[in-house]
């Protein structure tokens, strides 16, 4: 199994890839990508699917992890997540992934066991389970990462190399 996490957003977009071999996970891959402001919405979009579309041929990802969304302070930021998200749908469908999505509380619940830890809680576990990372400069990575934990989680008999 090999699982795309990824934490969607329009100037900021995480990501993770791991890998269940046996009974051990190996961090292939995480980082984020970058879009300008200054670009059209419909530019933002097409470079998100061009990105997370060769990461998957890239990596020859089998499963796709997202956060549910949560409707925050700003409908309109929630409107368009919906658009990223419905890249990442089409993608699952295009290269037959297997999605899996998650609500923020099973995330965190998963990750440090509690279900209304903070962002830098999950940051925190995350980093100390793959001691090798460096702290990212974005705290979209360490969540993305955590969204793949959670949906390699639910598979049972998994354990961080």
């Amino acid at each position: 199994m090999i699982i795309l996490g990824i934490d969607p957003g329009f100037h900021y977009a995480g990501f993770s890839v791991l890998k269940k071999d046996q009974r051990q996970v190996v961090l292939l891959d995480c980082g984020y990508l970058t879009m300008s402001p200054s670009k059209s919405l419909v530019t933002r979009i097409g470079l998100f699917h061009d990105c997370f579309d060769a990461k998957i041929v890239q990596w020859n990802i089998s499963d796709l992890a997202l956060e549910t969304p949560f409707l925050g302070k700003n409908a309109q930021n929630f409107l368009k997540l919906g658009y990223l998200r419905g890249a990442l749908y089409l993608l699952a469908n295009k290269h037959k992934l297997n999605l899996h999505e998650f609500s923020p509380r099973e995330i965190k619940q998963s990750v440090t066991g509690y279900g209304a830890a903070s962002k830098e809680q999950v940051a925190r576990v995350v980093l100390q389970l793959f001691p090798k990372l460096e702290k990212p400069k974005k705290e979209d990575v360490t969540d993305a990462l955590a969204v793949s934990l959670c949906g390699l989680w639910r598979n049972k008999n998994t354990y961080l190399v």
